[in-house]
């Protein structure tokens, strides 16, 4: 089948795919006003990319990635073209930047937070001798209670014990034992009764660590078995369970999850998140600062502010922030296209959807065809 011919592009997007992922990769290059596929070249290299480009003088605008060799080739083909840097690639580049940041200050993530009416909230006490078996949460025990609350519900609605039977599926002998009982703890009877556990030893010294502090129940386990535990983890994992679920919510966040609060628009963050960054940036000038830093680079993203990009730069330089430094310097090596991709309202976004429309049909030949035929299969399955 002949290649079919579509008009020349005005505005290209180009993105390489991967032909054998982390060893051979090529270009597609994509109409972004039409969104058709344009061309696959069989590499990403710049001298291939200036060819294409310098064959097609209609070309105004480029749409790239931060790929150096897309930069130089576009740069070398269709010199009087204007690059847009994507935006999507700034803001995953500025994500990056924000959690290397948190991470050098995690620090000032250990301030101590606890959530408005969680005071007062601590562990669950040791459980006294003699106490319930069949606590709740325990599978046999909770089926149990319901069954008796069924029961008994039903009963005293007036209907009799051999309906109440028929309508529940089961035998007249266990809605008797169920009717008889006046609570459902006295059904809990049989051979796990009062039966002691490998843990049993050892929960007042988990108790003690854990008050301590030490919440994590894999060195607890590792910790007791020093001391002569020959139980499983499981059992040590599933004890400190409730201990868990009635801590206070004030353990320190992790860097990640701190740069996704920050990069999260404060108008979508949950109150309880937003409460949490709040103490962490009250305790840390340096994350405060680059909180409004990231603030300020999204609404320039969003608003499509471009003219602003200089005063953000100079504000960034002027706080003790390394990793956005670092960040800084690789907006200033391509600053034109980077301003471009703040101002104009082109992208890539067309272009990553080819990619994995590439990706399926590669799938779908199983990796036994060559570089001719995907080409022609992706020029023409559009």
């Amino acid at each position: 089948m002949p290649d079919p011919q579509p008009s020349a592009p005005r505005v290209v997007g180009i993105d390489e795919y991967a032909m054998r992922k982390g060893r051979i990769y090529g270009t597609v290059l994509v109409d972004v006003e039409t969104g058709r596929p344009v061309d696959l070249l069989p590499d990403r290299e710049a001298a291939t990319v200036a060819a294409w480009l310098a064959e097609c003088p209609e070309v105004e605008v480029v749409c790239r990635d931060r790929a150096p060799f897309f930069a130089e080739g576009a740069s070398t083909g269709a010199p009087t073209a204007v690059q847009v840097a994507d935006r999507f690639h700034l803001w995953r580049n500025l994500g990056e930047a924000t959690e290397r940041c948190v991470s050098r200050h995690r620090t000032c993530l250990r301030a101590p937070f606890t959530v408005p009416g969680s005071e007062g909230v601590t562990a669950p006490p040791a459980p006294e001798a003699g106490a319930s078996p069949w606590p709740t949460g325990h599978r046999f025990a909770d089926r149990t209670r319901e069954k008796h609350a069924i029961v008994h519900g039903m009963l005293g609605e007036g209907h009799s014990r051999r309906v109440v039977a028929r309508e529940l599926r089961t035998t007249y002998r266990t809605v008797q034992r169920l009717a008889d009982a006046a609570s459902p703890e006295e059904l809990f009877q049989g051979q796990w009764q009062n039966r002691r556990t490998k843990l049993d030893d050892f929960k007042p010294y988990l108790h003690e660590q854990w008050a301590g502090g030490c919440t994590n129940a894999w060195t607890l386990w590792k910790e007791i078995q020093s001391h002569g535990y020959a139980g499983g983890y499981g059992a040590v994992r599933a004890y400190l369970r409730p201990f868990r679920d009635a801590a206070p919510e004030g353990r320190p966040a992790s860097p990640r999850a701190v740069a996704g609060w920050i990069l999260t628009h404060p108008d979508t963050l949950p109150e309880r998140e937003r409460l949490k960054l709040k103490s962490v940036l009250a305790h840390c000038p340096e994350l405060d600062a680059l909180a409004g830093h990231v603030r300020s680079f999204g609404q320039m993203l969003t608003q499509l502010q471009g003219e602003r990009l200089p005063e953000w730069i100079a504000a960034v330089r002027a706080d003790d922030l390394p990793s956005m430094h670092t960040f800084i310097n690789g907006l200033e090596r391509d600053l034109a296209a980077v301003t471009a991709g703040l101002t104009l309202p082109w992208s890539s976004g067309v272009v990553e959807g080819h990619v994995n429309r590439i990706k399926m049909i590669k799938r779908q030949m199983y990796g036994r065809a060559g570089f001719k035929l995907l080409r022609k299969r992706v020029l023409l399955a559009y």
